[in-house]
């Protein structure tokens, strides 16, 4: 083998980092940044020693950190499992990933979350963490795991896949008090859910259309169990981070503005930023996730919280299941669907049609979960930082999103026919190539995640 090259020199890049964009040029030395600079590249770093990257005019910025994924490993990988979800992950741009307990067992021990991060060691493209998941009485886990190393507790206060609902109030109670980490909630009160879904039976049967998922899993669901886990995090001083945000009420929890200082923040979601109930009858079970799509002046209102900065993060809840899982309505189908791969283009297509600017996607997909997590030199383009980098071209010439294209195990996407302007061109993990150009280069490039409590 040859001898690697000295640097790689990424350079005429158009660099979005900071809340600015600036013509520039980045240097990568090993597994790490060593300079970011702006205008032309010096010359004397144009030779044959280095490798040369000529962006030609194309972004460059951080690599994604997706903080929501349900990778289905272990114990459901009929569906999904680290290696091929990290492989879409590094293909869509996402550089880490923060993956949730609800598999087979439930990562709702700390030798259940050593478990998973020996899994990730031996197989993941992207670097990785996960959630030590909450039950009824699991308190000692919660208070024995390091939160160095994990990434917060998983709280469901609604039933999703996995039925890890914890509905005691007092434990509750205890986590948001005692835990001395951050708390990730999925926010819909199970009585209101549990109450809908009995009158939508006894109307319809089990086969009820897909039209009335989301008033299963309704609105008010919604902003029920916000409002109690908000009102729990203040009383306590709670580290609280409120997941996949779907309403326009829920937004009223949330303050506006930079996420420093924040000790509450939210999360939404491509689907809930791009699909509408009004998409059902097209879609279908495709669309179905928990919580529930809802209705354009929802998707409206959460687009404009992006832009002000009520909502802090987007993520995916990335949710892959086989297509004979989500055969059925509103009843039968399962919750979930694969986004990783087309999270960022779907986001920067986004902000070429002028909903947001692209420093702001690039604020909430990168930036601001290293800010939350207190993620160990990612989610920046910073000398001495991680090189996480993606190359985008984000002027590239509208195409087509097929079922051909999808790299996670499950083979579809609902995203299938959807014209995007922005396409991943190259990924860097850990100052390694990982994809180029439509080309995987297999290997274990991840990392695990440090968090600096």
């Amino acid at each position: 083998m040859g001898k690697r090259a000295e640097k790689t020199v990424i350079y005429n890049a158009r660099i979005a980092n900071e809340g600015k964009i600036q013509a520039g040029y980045v240097i990568i030395e090993g597994e790490f940044i060593l300079e970011v600079g702006f205008g032309d590249v010096p010359g004397a770093l144009l030779n044959d020693r280095n490798t040369l990257i000529d962006a030609d005019g194309r972004l460059v910025m951080p690599g994604v950190i997706d903080e929501h994924v349900h990778f289905r490993d272990p114990g459901l990988t009929h569906k999904a499992d680290m290696l091929t979800e990290s492989r879409a992950a590094v293909a869509g741009g996402v550089t880490s990933f923060i993956d949730m307990p609800n598999t087979v067992p439930a990562t709702t021990t700390v030798a259940a979350v050593e478990g998973k991060m020996e899994r990730a060691a031996e197989v993941s493209c992207a670097n990785y963490a996960f959630f030590i998941g909450a039950t009824n009485n699991n308190i000692d886990e919660l208070l024995a795991a390091d939160y160095s190393k994990v990434a917060g507790v998983k709280l469901f206060l609604g039933s999703s896949t996995g039925n890890m609902l914890v509905d005691s109030e007092s434990t509750v109670s205890r986590i948001f008090s005692e835990v001395p980490a951050l708390i990730a909630v999925h926010a819909e009160d199970e009585s209101i859910i549990s109450a809908n879904k009995k009158l939508v039976t006894e109307k319809f049967g089990e086969d009820a259309p897909i039209e009335l998922h989301p008033l299963i899993r309704s609105r008010e669901a919604c902003i029920e169990a916000t409002r109690k886990a908000v009102e729990g995090a203040k009383k306590y001083n709670a580290r609280l981070h409120v997941l996949h945000i779907s309403t326009e009420e829920e937004l009223a929890f949330f303050t506006p503005g930079p996420v420093e200082g924040k000790r509450i923040t939210a999360e939404t979601c491509p689907q809930y930023l791009i699909f509408t109930n009004a998409q059902y009858q097209g879609y279908g079970s495709g669309i179905k996730c928990n919580p529930a799509i809802k209705m354009p002046e929802d998707r409206d209102a959460l687009r404009r919280a992006i832009a002000d900065g009520t909502i802090d993060v987007i993520a995916t809840d990335h949710a892959p299941h086989l297509p004979e899982e989500k055969a059925g309505g509103a009843l039968k189908a399962v919750s979930g669907m694969p986004m990783i791969q087309f999270s960022l283009p779907v986001m920067l297509s986004l902000a070429t049609e002028g909903v947001f600017t692209i420093e702001k996607v690039v604020e909430t997909m990168c930036h601001n979960p290293a800010k939350i997590y207190g993620i160990d030199r990612r989610g920046f383009l910073r000398p001495g930082y991680y090189a996480d980098i993606v190359l985008v071209d984000d002027q590239c010439e509208a195409y087509t999103v097929t079922s051909e294209m999808v790299l996670s195990k499950c083979g579809w996407t609902p995203l299938e026919g959807a014209p995007l302007n922005a396409k991943i061109d190259m990924t860097w993990v850990n100052g390694e190539i990982v994809w180029r150009y439509g080309v995987l280069f297999g290997g274990k490039h991840g990392k695990p995640l440090r968090f600096l409590r």
